[in-house]
């Protein structure tokens, strides 16, 4: 049984499709991420999920049961799902356990406020109002409101947007550890791959409404399905290769040719965190190289690198690199190359 399932589903607005037949599985007890840039269809599809869009084409399933098709739809309230919004949209006019208890009815209404806020750290803040929290502490209150019926099925749409960068690592990291301590099953739509990369079990990338990759982070960015995923996971560098034989040839040297390549003019994208300041050559690709910029950006060092007759190269390193104007040997590592036959852009 999947916890939750897509299949084939369509959602159009006007003349503009938002959901081109999305078709994914979400198994009990995972965190799946919906990732991609704005208009990709991925907030539509998490609505869609949760009852707030009509489904137009399609069927949805939560645990088994099917929730919606064309001309049938079970109500919001009856599919045992859990939402945080990006807004967290608390009641400002209730307090915390207000908040959190909203909905719930009879006996257990109290206990299980008490239960949910020890869960989230915050039992001590029950009688306090939303704006005297921290931006932290109002996003565990959603998940606090969000957990509170015992979900079959959590939903998050960009629930860590609105925090400012320190304060959105803290918080994410608290919230994964939560989620997974009780063994949710969600779906959390982001834009920001180093997010969906830090909370999701596997990632979903989408574009213009479609499914473009579905896997672990290390298959996504490591293997990306197409140019269009290899840059949407961060800068890279372009070259022009050539696969001929059972070789690889660009500027920067020879590599084996893989095996699922056809023979032809190539695109080759390498990460910067692939190309290696120093140190041993690296499956066949090594160079002599002029540093011509380098910044300190937070945790890595950012360095521009030339030769005559080359294209110039990004790379990135946690060591402090050489003067600028200085010469190094550079390697690139294999495992962050990717090649496409060229002209691969995405859909």
């Amino acid at each position: 049984m999947t916890a939750l399932s897509f299949q084939n589903v369509i959602h159009q607005f006007g003349d503009f499709r938002a959901v081109d037949d999305l078709s994914l599985d979400v198994a009990p007890g995972e965190i799946v991420c919906l990732l991609g840039p704005s208009g990709c269809g991925k907030t539509t599809s998490l609505r869609l999920a949760a009852g707030l869009e009509t489904l137009q084409a399609g069927q949805i399933s939560i645990n088994g049961t099917s929730v919606a098709v064309p001309g049938h739809s079970v109500p919001p309230e009856a599919r045992r799902i859990g939402m945080v919004f990006q807004d967290y949209a608390l009641f400002p006019h209730l307090s915390v356990a207000g908040n959190v208890g909203f909905g719930l009815k009879g006996d257990i209404r109290q206990s299980r406020v008490r239960e949910v806020l020890a869960r989230v750290g915050l039992e001590s803040s029950a009688d306090v109002f939303p704006h005297q929290l921290s931006g932290g502490e109002q996003q565990r209150v959603a998940l606090a409101r969000a957990l509170a019926p015992a979900p079959g099925l959590m939903l998050m749409d960009e629930p860590f947007a609105n925090l400012d960068v320190t304060l959105r690592n803290a918080v994410r990291d608290e919230t994964l550890a939560l989620l997974k301590r009780l063994g949710a099953t969600v779906m959390l739509v982001t834009h920001d791959p180093e997010e969906a990369m830090r909370m999701a079990d596997r990632i979903a990338v989408m574009q213009a409404g479609r499914l473009v990759q579905f896997g672990p982070a290390t298959d996504v960015y490591l293997k990306p399905a197409n140019r269009f995923m290899a840059k949407f996971f961060g800068p890279v560098n372009e070259l022009s290769a050539m696969a001929e034989g059972d070789r690889v040839t660009s500027a920067l040297g020879t590599l084996p040719q893989p095996a699922d390549l056809p023979s032809g003019p190539l695109d080759m994208l390498i990460r910067p965190e692939g190309v290696r300041l120093g140190g041993e050559p690296a499956g066949g690709l090594s160079l002599q190289m002029t540093v011509t910029d380098s910044r300190l950006i937070g945790p890595y060092w950012r360095v521009q690198l030339t030769s005559a007759g080359m294209p110039s190269l990004r790379a990135r390193t946690t060591s402090r690199p050489p003067a600028i104007g200085e010469e190094i040997g550079v390697s690139i590592d294999p495992e962050r190359v990717i090649l496409f036959p060229s002209g691969m852009d995405g859909l």
